[in-house]
């Protein structure tokens, strides 16, 4: 008897709710395993394989992220899981899956995106699960962004769209934590800071910023013997723009965003963060 009237519908429709590859893949792939269910996974696995290859020089710039805490606050999380169009970012199925590999690396904490890549699902590899949606989908889908931040108080907050996300956290908790919290994480999702404060600037940072005051003022005619001091004056005006304790409150311009803490608490301060905004 022929291998296709073996495959059954039934046949077609369990590797389909297995896999969640389509229809005629499944038919296809179990036709070629000889109703072999096991080898008609790894052959759905292998074109997805395939495909992810194919697609490996394009941009993955849409996507979902997501911050998360424990319930105890002091760990939070964020993870962005990348593709390529809005139409798949906004799947149902592509948002659950993102949000499977955030719970995870919630409840295991691995130490870079390697090790969550080699996390696991139901016995299979956040890599291996994300290959089989690229076989899906026909989309490149990568972690675009992984961050996991401890702290004494830590905040997730979730821009509306999950299209940016920040995770901050705090040296204490305080009476109202959690509006202060979330106060700063959405002022480092505005805002964009580079850093905490001016001494945790990357000193390459430092370098171009002062290279690009230089130039500009090079062009506006300014005397060379007074060009490094004028940079300089603009280098504290970046440290002020661009570091998250300088910032003007988004809430209240009249304060910094270290003024707003020590209004809360005088030693109030924040420890770490991480944003992750899509296509920037």
């Amino acid at each position: 008897m022929e291998n296709a009237t073996t495959i059954t519908a039934a046949d077609v429709n369990k590797l389909r709710q297995i896999t969640g590859a389509g229809m005629m893949d499944c038919k296809k792939a179990l036709t070629e395993a000889n109703g072999d269910f096991d080898q008609a996974i790894e052959i759905l696995r292998k074109k997805g394989q395939k495909v992810a290859a194919n697609r490996s020089d394009r941009s993955a710039n849409e996507g979902y992220v997501l911050g998360v805490t424990t319930t105890d606050h002091k760990h939070a999380i964020l993870v962005a899981l990348n593709c390529e169009t809005d139409f798949v970012a906004k799947n149902q199925e592509f948002i659950d899956f993102a949000t499977q590999i955030a719970n995870i690396a919630l409840r295991k904490q691995p130490a870079d995106m390697n090790a969550l890549y080699a996390e696991t699902i139901e016995g299979r590899s956040i890599q291996d699960l994300i290959t089989d949606m690229v076989g899906k989908i026909g989309e490149k889908i990568e972690l675009g962004h992984y961050a996991h931040i401890t702290g004494e108080y830590t905040v997730a907050y979730n821009h509306p769209g999950n299209r940016v996300v920040t995770v901050v956290a705090l040296n204490k908790a305080v009476s109202e934590i959690e509006g202060i919290g979330k106060d700063v994480a959405m002022q480092a999702a505005a805002m964009a800071p580079v850093a905490i404060d001016r001494n945790d600037v990357p000193q390459q940072i430092i370098e171009k910023e002062i290279e690009i005051a230089k130039d500009i003022l090079r062009q506006e005619g300014k005397p060379e013997d007074k060009i490094e001091m004028i940079a300089k004056g603009k280098l504290e005006k970046f440290f002020k723009e661009s570091t998250l304790l300088n910032q003007e409150f988004i809430k209240d311009n009249k304060l910094s965003v270290a003024q707003y803490l020590q209004k809360a608490d005088k030693d109030l301060t924040v420890t770490a963060f991480s944003r992750y905004a899509l296509g920037q």
